[in-house]
């Protein structure tokens, strides 16, 4: 599976910044001030999970995760 597969959750970590994940992939998520950098930042945490995991011959988990308005 690729980044592009997975729904990504972002949301405010008040006061200040952002927190983007991956809540299909565990220990997938970053902190950064702003929404843009937690966003790549999780593209980068997400290869080298991504590469943990072809390391040991496990397949990423699939993503149930289903958008829900609230």
């Amino acid at each position: 599976m690729l980044f592009e597969n997975y729904k990504v959750v972002l949301y405010r970590n008040q006061p200040d910044g952002w927190i983007a994940e991956i809540p299909a992939v565990s220990g997938c998520y970053a902190l950064m001030p702003t929404r843009e950098e937690a966003l790549a930042e999780l593209a980068a945490v997400f290869e080298i999970i991504h590469s943990e995991y072809d390391e040991s011959g496990r397949p990423l988990p699939d993503d149930p995760t289903e958008p829900v308005h609230a």
